[in-house]
């Protein structure tokens, strides 16, 4: 089916469209239903439903002949291992490793906090609780005690999985003293905890609570998967840069496997026995859907891929991965392949490398920006794809369908929106806007199978924060507009505006033109206050490597630049050379609390920051 007869079909008859869709998987009890509103605005799909995502992702396939596939490559560079699961291999290790959770006490519907770095027994672990029919919530590895005490005591897991370590590059970092610091924290009491002995580091097991995990695992039987209901819960996910009380998003279990399992071949282009590597961590939402379960419901290889786009050992990391595994599609955000321009910016570590069976590349996650779009396009020799999507959907929301057409790029542009999702432009006062015309970016209600179902034991704040601001819509809080073509550019969240003299001005159009400059590898822009305009732009650089520049000549191009693309409204207030931009570990530039700084304004640093050392530098540069 064609992308413009799959949408057509999606929005004018979509339970006919998505029980199409639900009859690809195995079920012990397929649905008559399509999407109920009776309860949720926002709706809930399959409700006769019955299933197990695991039993989905492995059994099937082992029923079926792919048993011996390879389902999941491990490849951490950062220790200098390397190993691979089959489909068989990996479904046996699910087995017993829900085996000894449910010696530990895990149930159906208990929740289970997972505290993994990225080894394979991470996606063990997130596997074996949807086998259970528990909960999981994966949180990133190495988070602050504090914050992961308020996601322990939001939860309220019957078990916590984690390891004695985690290593970012060269640095161990010892996981168990924060874990049993968290835990001290938390009014929650957990009664087990399964640790993983990494020979990196040996962590202290407290006996009577703490278990190896090799210990559980050669003591325990393999089990059956717990059949569920398509509404049931399959994991929560706390959004990143949380402070207070956490937002834990929930997914449910039907939507949620059909949704992905549709996204594979249409979004992603991806057949069974093929190769797709999402370059993420588990503890995101790209690691949940497209390094565990959407590759493996789909019947592909994923890969498991401890380490960086640069350093491990250098800027020809990924060319590698794809070379040695035969990938097919990559899938990382823009930042990681910044980093790789900034270090080797004519890209000549990719010759190294034959990576013919690379077809496409997708990138998500944050905006890409068209300078790095064009380094992409013509460094790697291979189709990019910008798609959109968010934590709370799941799934991409706007992508180049390449499974079902492969429509013309546009820099900037994450392409269209993809069938089941309904998306406006609207106005702050909540107007249709026009084609060209910048809005708020909402979907309207019900959204279609895969999005989220709530926020985790916090009914109200679902209406409060998605759905209250435009009635009959979902709140994306992303910014952009729509073009005659019907191609959609997200523009950044809709507080990444500055307001000069009363123009109201896009951050993000602003960072692609101060990411055109030939010495830029990346940049921020934000807007500080101005007594005279309210606001006005400063501009954060990261240069390329090699790079001579002054900081003076800098701001002068990137002032000329502004003026003559946006016109002479845009004025510059300052521009200035950093060593590193401020992120969260998922890639986020911290604009907000750059803002705040520059304005002498009270900050948090989120527990997500990637190195706190760097909100120091930029508070030194801007406060003097």
């Amino acid at each position: 089916m064609s992308y413009a007869a799959s949408y057509k079909q999606a929005h004018n008859q979509p339970t006919v469209f998505w029980k199409q869709q639900a009859e690809r998987l195995a079920w012990f009890k397929t649905p008559t239903v399509g999407v109920d509103t009776s309860e949720l605005p926002t709706g809930r799909w399959f409700r006769d439903g019955v299933m197990n995502t695991c039993y989905m992702a492995l059994d099937h396939h082992v029923a079926n002949g792919r048993g011996d596939q390879v389902a999941i490559h491990y490849d951490s560079p950062v220790t200098n291992s390397k190993s691979s699961l089959t489909y068989r291999q990996l479904l046996e290790h699910v087995a017993v490793f829900a085996g000894a959770l449910r010696d530990q006490g895990v149930g159906k519907g208990d929740r289970v906090v997972i505290y993994m770095p990225m080894v394979m027994e991470a996606a063990i672990a997130m596997l074996a609780c949807a086998r259970l029919g528990a909960v999981h919530s994966v949180v990133f590895g190495g988070f602050a005690a504090a914050e992961l005490a308020v996601r322990i005591d939001d939860a309220k897991p019957a078990a916590i999985i984690s390891a004695s370590c985690g290593i970012e590059v060269a640095k161990i970092i010892a996981y168990k003293p924060l874990l049993d610091e968290a835990l001290d924290i938390a009014q929650h009491k957990v009664p087990s905890v399964v640790i993983l002995q990494r020979p990196q580091l040996q962590a202290i097991l407290h006996t009577g609570r703490d278990y190896d995990w090799l210990q559980l695992m050669a003591q325990a039987k393999a089990v059956d998967a717990v059949p569920v209901k398509a509404t049931d819960p399959l994991y929560i996910l706390y959004t990143s840069g949380t402070t207070g009380k956490p937002k834990g998003i929930v997914r449910d279990n039907g939507g949620h496997a059909v949704a992905l399992n549709y996204s594979m071949k249409a979004v992603y282009n991806m057949r069974a026995g093929e190769v797709f590597w999402a370059v993420s961590d588990v503890g995101w939402v790209v690691g949940h859907s497209y390094i565990v379960y959407g590759p493996l419901l789909a019947g592909c290889t994923s890969i498991l891929y401890e380490g960086k786009p640069v350093m491990t050992p250098d800027a020809g990391a990924f060319w590698r991965v794809i070379e040695e595994y035969k990938v097919k599609a990559v899938f990382s955000a823009p930042t990681a392949f910044r980093a790789i321009k900034k270090e080797d910016p004519t890209g000549q570590l990719l010759k190294n490398y034959d990576i013919s069976s690379l077809e496409t590349v997708f990138m998500a996650g944050e905006r890409l920006d068209p300078p790095t779009y064009d380094w992409a396009v013509e460094t790697i020799g291979r189709p990019v794809v910008d798609h959109w999507w968010q934590t709370e959907t799941g799934w991409p929301i706007c992508a180049n369908p390449v499974g079902l057409d492969k429509l013309p790029a546009k820099a900037g542009s994450s392409t269209v929106v993809i069938a089941g999702y309904d998306l406006h432009i609207l106005s702050d006062e909540g107007h249709l806007m026009g084609d060209n015309n910048k809005g708020n970016i909402v979907l309207k209600l019900p959204l279609p199978p895969g999005c989220l179902v709530g926020i985790w034991g916090d009914d109200k704040r679902l209406n409060d924060a998605y759905l209250k601001e435009f009635k009959g819509y979902y709140s994306s809080g992303d910014g952009g507009y729509r073009d005659s073509d019907g191609y959609i550019f997200i523009m950044g969240r809709t507080d990444d505006v500055i307001n000069i003299a009363g123009h109201r001005l896009s951050t993000g159009e602003m960072e692609e033109i101060v990411g055109a400059h030939d010495m830029v590898a990346e940049c921020a822009v934000v807007g500080v206050k101005d007594e005279l305009k309210g606001q006005l732009p400063i501009a954060l650089v990261l240069l390329k490597a090699g790079a001579n520049i002054d900081e003076a000549q800098l701001a002068s191009d990137i002032a000329g630049m502004l003026r003559k693309t946006i016109g002479p409204i845009a004025v510059l207030k300052s521009a200035h050379i950093v060593p590193r931009l401020p992120k969260t570990r998922s890639g986020k530039i911290l604009r907000k609390i750059i803002r705040n700084i520059a304005n002498g304004e009270d900050y948090v640093a989120p527990s997500t920051i990637d190195d706190p050392a760097s909100l120091d530098e930029i508070r030194k540069l801007l406060m003097g």
